[in-house]
């Protein structure tokens, strides 16, 4: 029989032949004792199809079968699973659910094959549906529109259940929300709408709830803990059976309801909040703080603001602990030199030690934490104790650390660590070009008088000031140091050429330092009237000093010398260590037994000042040396003195200090004057560049590029820019008083 006489088959006919094979499938989904489909059937089914949509017209009857293909799932839903759901409520009504669901989907699956070759020609020609889409639209529109709420409800009870500890089943819930998913068929809208906004409304009452009871009841650390196992178990329910879109929004519900909105009062607790973890250095508390305030929006701000608070207020109390023992010292009159600063600083690298630990291990060096500690030392850096501004005291700590007997012993290790802290604070201070004159002043003493401990830690401050402030900071103490390990093989040359030249003999054994003036701090230079010994030194140093270089001219700097010479006294002869000019003043009692005050000042040629000191040390401090007529403790210029031949002392040798001069406040003075020349360079240098600038702007410009030397105070910028107009440097605009203009 060829193809074109095959039997057309009508639609009733074939549609009963069709029917006979749904119910068995409805069977087998219901459960019933019904054998599997063999290909044979399966191939009779498809085959029964492709006949009825290939037939001629009018017996094509694809459009006819495409409705009967939906029909059969309407009919089966409404007469079968219909009625099965609306018996059974709660966690029953969604195991049912859930099996309807798979059954529903093997339907769609078998169906769709049966009737495939549809899917094939007739719905691509008219752009219909797919029959995939077809049967799990007839469940959307019929079942799950219906039961959707009900379904809804009991999951997010379930849910509130598993919240109070009792154990539920997951895995259902699992299947459950999948239905939501796969309804929408590629689109989340379902799971969205109909049930993730009223399971996270309920999450959101149920945890605004549990928060206004433990905000109560509980401690801050107690709170937290809660609300950090509250988030764990709330992702752990997502990565069970919520959607993993939910996740995000799940949680920012649960942060804001435990902590958004509590976040005030957590912080601020009594005896448990910010505040209290920090005093208590509660570490593991405030990192997970840190944790939880770092989810919230702006959570952080607040608990910087009390770090720095915090912060702020143990400096204080450090800078206010060491004033008190400043005075208590003046009261005792003990003057323990520098002891309290000492402390003092220490103290403070302690401090920096502990919070920046707190910045790098709780707070995971988050920005605003680093802004918030630099900003609290700022506030204390820069106060000052017992009238010794912050700039001088680190000084003086760098200086006792490294010079010889200072009062810090430490190992090499330890000194490094100290100066690199120490070079961390100066950060923190606004005046540091005073601190570079007070560091520079006392290094002076420390390479002059060889006190210097060691060179390496020199040089390695010295690395880490330049890598701190920049190369001109730091130029001239490098050049200091530089000069002193010239000036050791200068003499070290001198020596040689005493030992080749025999004529050229001094005398005495001298030893020259010879420094470039530019790098050192400015010392007086008088032209003392040296003894006859010490000319012919000088002489031959001159011509020494000539053979190496014409070009320089050496300026004797006699206040920084200093001389051992022998006294010859009834007792014993002593050596008596002495400055160059406590060695002048003595000398001229070889001459002469009395002299008074005047002819010593005459014959020396020093100042008042200078004659008072040296005059005071050899008579009326410990080793009295010269008899004072008359005998008084303080030196008057009608006073007369002779050489005391009866003076003794039980060491051989000994040194006779000369009273120490208080540098203070040359050093403040040097530092004003530099400022002023800074101040008017910067002025200079930004008018050059703008030409025309008003006075506002000029400041602001002015102060932010001297902020990293010194914060300079307006009025002095003021101060120097009328002084650049008297100079004409500047003038200011004929019609606008705050407007500068630059003249070349």
């Amino acid at each position: 029989m060829t193809m074109n006489q095959r039997n057309t088959i009508d639609l009733e006919q074939g549609w009963d032949f069709m029917q006979k094979g749904i119910l068995k499938l409805k069977n087998i989904l219901e459960g019933l004792p019904e054998p599997q489909f063999s290909s044979e059937d399966y191939m009779m089914l498809y085959t029964t199809i492709y006949n009825m949509c290939t037939q001629k017209p009018p017996h094509d009857y694809s459009q006819q079968l495409y409705d009967k293909y939906r029909e059969s799932f309407e009919e089966y839903i409404t007469s079968t699973v219909l009625p099965s759901l609306r018996e059974k409520h709660d966690e029953f009504m969604l195991r049912e659910l859930v099996k309807r669901w798979q059954n529903h989907k093997i339907m769609v699956r078998w169906l769709s094959r049966f009737f495939h070759y549809l899917d094939r020609y007739f719905i691509a020609r008219r752009s219909l549906p797919p029959l995939k889409e077809v049967g799990l639209t007839c469940f959307r529109d019929l079942v799950y529109q219906e039961i959707n709420g009900k379904v809804r409800d009991a999951v997010i009870s379930l849910i509130d259940q598993e919240r109070e500890g009792e154990q539920i089943d997951r895995a259902l819930l699992k299947n459950v929300l999948d239905i939501f998913v796969e309804i929408g068929m590629g689109q989340m809208d379902y799971y969205e709408n109909d049930f993730e906004e009223a399971m996270l409304k309920d999450t959101a009452a149920y945890y605004s709830r549990k928060a206004s009871i433990w905000i109560l009841d509980d401690s801050c650390p107690d709170y937290m803990l809660k609300a950090e196992e509250c988030l764990k178990r709330e992702k752990d329910r997502v990565s069970n059976y919520l959607h993993s879109s939910s996740e995000a929004k799940l949680l920012e519900k649960v942060q804001h309801e435990l902590l958004s909105v509590y976040a005030t009062q957590l912080l601020e607790k009594e005896h448990s909040g910010c505040h209290a973890l920090l005093r208590d250095d509660k570490v593991e508390d405030l990192s997970r703080m840190y944790r939880l305030f770092s989810k919230i929006p702006r959570g952080l701000e607040p608990v910087a603001n009390i770090f720095k608070q915090h912060v702020t207020a143990e400096g204080t109390a450090l800078v206010k602990q060491a004033e008190d023992a400043a005075s208590n010292k003046k009261a005792d009159k003990k003057d323990v030199i520098g002891l309290q600063e000492q402390v003092f600083v220490r103290k403070v690298i302690e401090l920096h030690d502990k919070f920046m630990a707190y910045v790098n291990e709780c707070f995971l060096n988050h920005t605003l934490f680093h802004k918030a500690l630099k900003e609290a030392f700022e506030i204390f850096c820069n106060k000052g104790v017992a009238g010794s501004s912050s700039a001088e005291l680190l000084a003086t700590f760098c200086d006792n650390i490294l010079k010889k007997g200072g009062s810090e012993k430490l190992s090499d290790e330890a000194i490094e660590e100290t100066l690199e802290k120490v070079v961390k604070l100066l950060a923190y201070i606004s005046d540091k070009d005073l601190f570079a004159e007070f560091y520079r002043k006392k290094l002076a003493r420390r390479l002059l008088f060889d006190k210097s401990a060691n060179d390496e830690h020199e040089r390695s401050i010295l690395t880490k000031l330049k890598q701190q402030c920049g190369g001109q900071f730091t130029s001239k103490m490098e050049g200091m140091v530089t000069d002193l390990t010239l000036a050791r093989e200068n003499q070290t040359s001198f020596e040689e050429y005493l030992g080749n030249n025999p004529n050229a003999n001094p005398g005495i054994d001298l030893t020259v330092t010879v420094l470039t003036t530019g790098f050192w701090p400015s010392y007086k230079s008088f032209d003392l009237n040296l003894p006859a010994e010490m000319v012919k030194c000088v002489e031959v140093f001159r011509e020494f000093y000539q053979t190496k270089t014409k070009h320089r001219k050496l300026t004797w700097i006699y206040s920084l010398g200093t001389c051992n010479i022998n006294g010859k006294f009834e007792a014993k002869t002593i050596e008596l260590i002495v400055t160059t000019y406590q060695a002048a003043a003595l000398l001229l009692f070889n001459s002469s037994d009395r002299l008074s005050y005047q002819e010593i000042m005459t014959q020396l040629n020093l100042s008042d000042d200078d004659v008072v000191r040296l005059l005071h040390s050899l008579s009326c401090a410990k080793y009295k040396i010269l008899n004072k007529e008359p005998s008084t403790k303080t030196i008057s210029p009608t006073d007369v003195f002779e050489f005391n031949s009866k003076f003794t002392d039980k060491m051989r040798r000994i040194k006779i200090p000369l009273p120490p001069v208080d540098e203070k406040k040359k050093v403040i003075e040097d530092v004003d004057k530099d400022r002023r020349y800074a101040i008017d360079a910067s002025i200079v240098r930004i008018m050059k560049s703008r030409k025309v600038l008003g006075y506002q702007q000029l400041v602001m410009e002015c102060v932010e590029q001297l902020g990293r030397m010194f914060k300079p105070d307006v009025k002095a910028i003021k101060k120097r820019i009328e002084d650049l107009i008297t100079r004409d440097y500047l003038e200011r605009d004929k019609d606008n008083p705050n407007l500068f203009k630059y003249l070349a």
